[in-house]
């Protein structure tokens, strides 16, 4: 790199060769001067608050790379479905934006691997956030002003090896089947309070509810509901009850007679660890523990958007949540600002 100093008085003419920020405290934080702007007189004193006595003119080897260049490699290179980038770079920084609603999805170990590097940089919100059409996702830049050409583009690389590191899957809307097991409940002892609750789930997330069904603690009745509500044409299936660890809690019993050959029992989340997932050929069925009742949010909040967004939820999953996946049970429940769920 070929770098002339020149005075400011002697700039007038010239061509800024970066952006210039300036930072207000509490205001703003932008580019006064965007690369490319020719310098006029009537320049000179604002740039001279800005703590500019001089300006650079700068050549580029051939194996050399100006930070918004830089910045346009990254950006193309880390995008995947449902992620796009609009605007061009502002001093040096390329924001990535949702395409459309739903769930983002991040490569974790390629985003590591690419800010591995050196010299480059993308900074995302956490895996599996849901997000809104037009949301900030992430953010890439070249950290120096110049730098070589060659790691700009071995990150590119890094970011395409396996399949993109940011992406967006839209939640289709689901079929939901409702089947609220227990005595109590079947025979009229008290009243349920689960349905509502789970409706607003799905209802919050694009999908309807089909079917509601209550069953008694009978895995044989269990399993017949089930089988209804899958000639229902239900795509999903929520059971509550019969989770715990009690004689008469025979739910997952239930689901494995109805035919279920994969079950997972168990997850690394509080509150929710009696959660279950079950597949029936592909038709996911999620059993919510009794503290879906009493907490607002739970593992079933974290693990209900990657189902409907088509991801295959098993042991490792379930597993993966107990990073992060300890609610705090705050007074205030602001979910989900806050820790809970994001360390998946």
């Amino acid at each position: 790199m070929v770098l002339k100093k020149i005075k400011l008085q002697e700039a007038i003419g010239s061509k800024l060769a970066h952006d210039i920020t300036e930072i207000r405290p509490g205001e703003f934080k932008g580019a006064a001067f965007r690369r490319g702007h020719t310098v006029c007189e009537a320049d000179l004193c604002r740039l001279q608050r800005l703590g500019k006595n001089h300006l650079y003119i700068i050549d580029l080897a051939d194996d050399e790379i100006h930070e918004n260049e830089a910045a346009v490699i990254l950006a193309t290179a880390l995008t995947g479905d449902g992620v796009v980038w609009k605007d061009g770079p502002r001093e040096g920084k390329i924001n990535l934006l949702a395409e459309r609603d739903g769930l983002l999805v991040v490569n974790t170990a390629s985003l590591a691997a690419v800010n591995m590097v050196g010299e480059v940089m993308c900074a995302t919100l956490h895996n599996h956030t849901l997000v809104k059409e037009g949301d900030l996702v992430a953010g890439t830049r070249a950290i120096p002003l110049v730098m070589k050409r060659a790691p700009v583009e071995r990150a590119a690389a890094i970011a395409k090896q396996n399949g993109s590191v940011l992406s967006v899957r839209s939640l289709p809307s689901g079929r939901a089947g409702l089947l609220v097991t227990g005595d109590e409940i079947y025979h009229g002892l008290i009243q349920d309070r689960f349905a509502p609750i789970l409706t607003e789930k799905v209802e919050a997330l694009g999908s309807e509810v089909i079917a509601l069904d209550f069953a008694p603690d009978d895995s044989e009745a269990i399993a017949r509901v089930i089988g209804t509500q899958l000639e229902r044409g239900c795509d999903l299936i929520l059971l509550t009850g019969g989770m715990s660890v009690d004689p008469d809690d025979v739910t997952r019993y239930g689901i494995r007679l109805a035919g279920a050959k994969e079950i997972h029992y168990g997850a690394a989340a509080l509150p929710g660890s009696m959660f279950l997932v079950a597949y029936l050929g592909k038709t996911p069925l999620l059993g919510v523990p009794a503290c879906g009742l009493y907490h607002r949010i739970t593992v079933l909040d974290l693990v209900l958007p990657r189902i409907l967004a088509g991801e295959k939820i098993g042991k490792a999953e379930l597993a993966f949540l107990g990073h992060g996946g300890l609610c705090k049970d705050c007074t205030e429940c602001t979910y989900p600002h806050c820790h809970f769920g994001k360390g998946a």
